[in-house]
């Protein structure tokens, strides 16, 4: 993916940048083995916090606690946009938490390269071989282990049934011109299509990634990467399709300024039927339900369209999990615990309890909610994968994605404009 090494200088230059100091960080790491009282404790970073996810998590830890009486596991929660600062200030530290939340990709390799991280390789080998190579993937990096995944999934589109009826769209849109009479079919009856957290980026950042996926195909974006050159045509008519949707003003009001999981953000927007849909992951249904009421029977599930001439599939999926990465020389019972959290018991209680899909294949059974069958369904027939953006790439990339992408919903960037500044982020890693 292009990725170069970052220094250790690199990360606390990013650091300085973001304006984090050392008062961000925690103790992590280095005094977790040991004590007089002969109990190990663990410091567990997680992005776990919602429900019913934090609970079960917390659960969970008091189980493997049970099971393990000479170690204590220190949990620390975090909404996903301060999970990724303090996380930043960490890795300039040099002082990670033991274990922590990783989607792999670039990210991690840059952590890898930092000589931060462990590798799990030969210590997890008896076990981890049994979990579903797709989600292992995005944690290998040069052919050794530096994560285990606890879910595996896609971005997708999450809508209303009941509003799309009211508004006479009768079945959801394969295509991304058919997308676009929906939205408008949508707004002549009154209703809101789309809710988007425009002050957290990220998932705006989806539907560039996507419709650059469908114009150009999931391996232009590979290579763009590798050839630092995201100014190709396929890139800037992908910025040109988002450039429409957003001039129909499809998002809710005050889009710019909402967050994603927040009482009156994306999810509750969508979970208390205020608007028809959200382009976001597998974890939505249990988020719109904390966050809002929930759909219940409403609340459907469809790919990302396929765009008209494109040379992308609507069978190439976007997306990726989450797993577990352990800082070096992290203790043996740091270990033990990821072996724990990717049992079958573990994953089953994580499948019926929090909506994971399964990484663990003797879990499947456990999977009942039928629209959580129709991305595992879309997942095992998808013909291309592509890692989140903000993931898959370099930091300081995947951010200017973000951020650019961010100024074209805003109207303050054109499509050119993004491609170019990628580009020019892209080429000052080196």
């Amino acid at each position: 993916m292009g990725d170069p090494v970052l220094s250790r200088r690199g990360f606390l230059a990013v650091s300085a940048a973001a304006g984090l100091g050392m008062t961000a960080l925690s103790g992590c790491g280095g005094d977790s083995d040991g004590g007089s009282s002969g109990t190990t404790t663990i410091e567990w970073w997680n992005i776990s916090t919602t429900q019913p996810t934090k609970d079960v998590w917390a659960g969970l830890a008091k189980k493997f606690e049970a099971q393990n009486p000479k170690v204590k596991i220190k949990i620390v929660q975090l909404e996903n946009d301060a999970y990724k600062s303090k996380m930043t200030a960490l890795i300039a530290s040099g002082k990670l938490p033991d274990i922590f939340h990783t989607w792999g990709g670039g990210v991690l390799k840059q952590q890898v390269d930092a000589g931060l991280v462990e590798d799990l390789t030969d210590s997890t080998k008896a076990w981890a071989d049994g979990l579903l190579p797709v989600a292992k993937q995005p944690y290998l990096i040069d052919d050794k282990a530096y994560g285990i995944p606890f879910d595996i999934g896609m971005i997708g589109f999450w809508y209303n049934k009941a509003l799309f009826k009211q508004a006479g769209v009768s079945a959801p849109p394969t295509t991304w011109s058919g997308f676009l009479d929906a939205v408008r079919r949508l707004k002549s009856a009154g209703i809101t299509p789309l809710a988007l957290a425009g002050k957290e980026k990220w998932p705006g950042m989806y539907y560039w990634a996507y419709l650059a996926m469908r114009t150009a195909g999931v391996d232009a974006l590979r290579k763009a990467a590798d050839d630092k050159d995201f100014t190709g045509a396929g890139f800037v008519q992908a910025g040109g399709h988002l450039k429409e949707l957003v001039d129909l003003q499809p998002f809710q009001k005050g889009f710019l300024g909402a967050a994603y999981s927040t009482p009156t953000g994306q999810a509750a927007t969508v979970g208390n039927g205020k608007a028809a849909m959200e382009l976001m992951g597998q974890w939505a249904p249990v988020v719109e339900a904390d966050a809002g009421k929930g759909l219940g029977a409403d609340l459907g599930f469809f790919p990302f369209p396929a765009v008209e001439g494109g040379q992308g599939s609507i069978t190439e999926v976007f997306g990726g999990g989450g797993g577990h990465a352990l800082r070096k020389g992290a203790p043996q019972a740091a270990v033990d615990f990821l072996k724990f959290f990717a049992s079958q018991a573990t994953d089953q209680e994580l499948v019926k309890k929090t909506g994971v899909l399964p990484v663990v294949p003797a879990a499947e059974s456990s999977l009942t909610d039928p629209n959580l069958t129709a991305v595992q369904a879309q997942l095992k027939a998808a013909t291309g994968f592509q890692l989140y953006l903000d993931q898959a790439y370099a930091p300081a990339v995947g951010q200017e994605i973000n951020d650019s992408v961010a100024a074209l919903i805003a109207g303050s960037k054109s499509p050119e404009q993004v491609t170019q500044s990628v580009t020019k982020t892209a080429k000052e890693e080196q």
